[in-house]
């Protein structure tokens, strides 16, 4: 029986990845910085990536669910043994890089070093090691953009956006990235290499917001403001704390297509996505 150590078992990406690993045989050690009884198959670990109890010595794989940048200081501090390491980051690393707003180019250049730390270590200890970048994450109601659109739509019975926030979006579920995870995992292609993981259908923003909007109930209306009305209807929703990290850098994106190639993650271990059909359930809060 194989054994991993996952941690970000509670999260969104993570307890889809524990379920999996679970009916596929492993035995897992997942870490939460929260109390968890454990499961059949899982046994939870109490601590984060800065301390954790009574860790395993050995372990065939490693996961990481959680903070790129964090997870690397652990990595490459611990005496953990793994060949194996499946990590995500984002393709903020690559959509944030050049960002007008300075927190954002910070995001994306602690995600270049997170990368770049967790190739090396991997490298220093004869392990390999896969990074997954995956775009707008949705269906689990913990995500930082559609879940909390759904929100607010939900208090307001509407949600407003600029006309012409047509910029291309890929938004993928979960449950893909959790079943990438596990592909990538045991193909022998993906060591050492970073992967885009999009979601199945490339959508225009206001296409993306117009269908989360229309799996709730009652449906909110979808709001196309003039560009200079909405700016001043933002500017308030950030003095109220509504539009907490929307910033310029993020309305200007509205325009802008973020498109990353699947073609990589197909081919090399059968990525495939579903296309962007969300339901009221996806965006609940657990």
């Amino acid at each position: 029986m194989r054994r991993a150590l996952v941690f970000g078992g509670s999260g969104q990406i993570g307890r889809s990845l524990l379920q999996r690993l679970h009916e596929a045989g492993w035995r897992v050690d997942a870490v939460s910085r929260m109390p968890h009884g454990d499961q059949p198959g899982v046994h939870w670990l109490r601590g984060d990536l800065e301390r954790v109890d009574a860790l395993p010595a050995r372990v065939d794989a490693i996961f990481s669910c959680g903070p790129l940048d964090r997870f690397a200081r652990w990595y490459a501090a611990t005496a953990v043994d793994a060949p194996r390491v499946v990590a995500f980051g984002s393709t903020s690393i690559e959509a944030k890089h050049a960002s007008a707003d300075s927190g954002e180019r910070d995001l994306a250049r602690r995600l270049r070093a997170g990368e770049d730390g967790v190739f090396a270590a991997a490298a220093a200890r004869g392990a390999r090691a896969t990074l997954l970048r995956p775009t707008l994450v949705y269906g689990a109601g913990r995500d930082a953009t559609l879940t909390r659109i759904a929100a607010l739509a939900r208090r307001w019975h509407r949600f407003p956006l600029p006309r012409g926030a047509c910029g291309l979006r890929q938004p993928v579920h979960v449950e893909d990235l959790a079943a990438a995870a596990q592909a990538a995992c045991d193909a022998p292609v993906t060591h050492d290499r970073a992967y885009a993981l999009p979601g199945g259908e490339t959508l225009p923003y206001r296409e993306m917001v117009a269908r989360v909007l229309a799996a709730l109930e009652p449906p909110p209306r979808l709001l196309e403001l003039p560009p200079p009305l909405f700016a001043a209807l933002l500017a308030v929703a950030r003095a109220t704390g509504a539009a907490r990290g929307f910033g310029a850098a993020a309305l200007d994106r509205l325009r802008e297509d973020l498109v990353f190639d699947p073609v990589p993650a197909r081919s090399d271990f059968g990525y495939a996505p579903r296309g962007f059909q969300p339901t009221a359930a996806m965006f609940d809060a657990e």
